[in-house]
This record gives structure tokens, sequence and C-alpha cells, in this order.
């Protein structure tokens, strides 16, 4: 009977315990700022993106997660369907903003912005 109210005790702790869905709200904040930085850093207006928010396993893992300076998001996007899925790697700070981006596609090899780091 001790390990039952043990059990339920340590059950509505968790259960009620607010900081995971603050971690998640927070987390969600950052992905959608990540999908505003990555269409305006590449120009594409509507890109169809594979993120964190919205994963498939076909295409790719793909991560959320804390750095030293911010945070760091993976994922994929492609123009259209008839283009294939190219790889991103996206820091932010802590506010968040853009600070780094890579990207695996060599339509962008031309592009000038600093922040754009093409991978070949």
């Amino acid at each position: 009977m001790g390990v039952g109210v043990l059990v339920a005790f340590l059950s509505y702790r968790w259960i009620t315990n607010p900081a995971p869905r603050v971690e998640r709200d927070l987390q969600e904040a950052v992905v959608l700022s990540a999908r505003d930085y990555l269409a305006q850093a590449t120009g594409i207006i509507a890109p169809e993106i594979v993120d964190p928010l919205a994963p498939d396993r076909k295409v790719g893992k793909v991560y959320i997660y804390r750095s030293e300076t911010g945070w760091e998001v993976s994922g994929y996007y492609r123009r259209n369907e008839d283009d294939k899925w190219h790889p991103f790697l996206m820091s932010l700070d802590a506010a968040p903003a853009m600070t780094h981006l890579r990207v695996q596609d060599s339509a962008l090899k031309d592009t000038d912005n600093a922040l754009l780091e093409v991978l070949p």
C-alpha cells in the first residue's frame, strides 16, 4: 500500500510540473522563428520545411537543442516537389535571432549573406 501511495504521489508531481510545458512552448517559439529566418535567408517565399514541429522520418532526423549561446535547430527544406531536400543547421541566440545558417544547396552558393554558409 505504501508503494502505491508513493507512485501516486510521484505521478501527481510529474503531471502537475509546469517546467516541461514551459520548455516545450519556448522550443516551439524558437522553431517558428527559425522557419521565418530560413525563408528570409534562402529567398524562398514558401519553402516546404521538415523541422522539429513537422518531422518526417522519411526525409531525415531533425533536432532542436540548447547550445552555449542559444539554440541549434536542424531540418530540411525544398522549394517545391521537384526539388530535392536540402539539410540545414541554424544557430540562434537567446533572443532568438539567427546567428549562423549552414545549408547544403548549390543554388545559394552565390548568395551575399554573411550569416549563410553554403556547403557543397
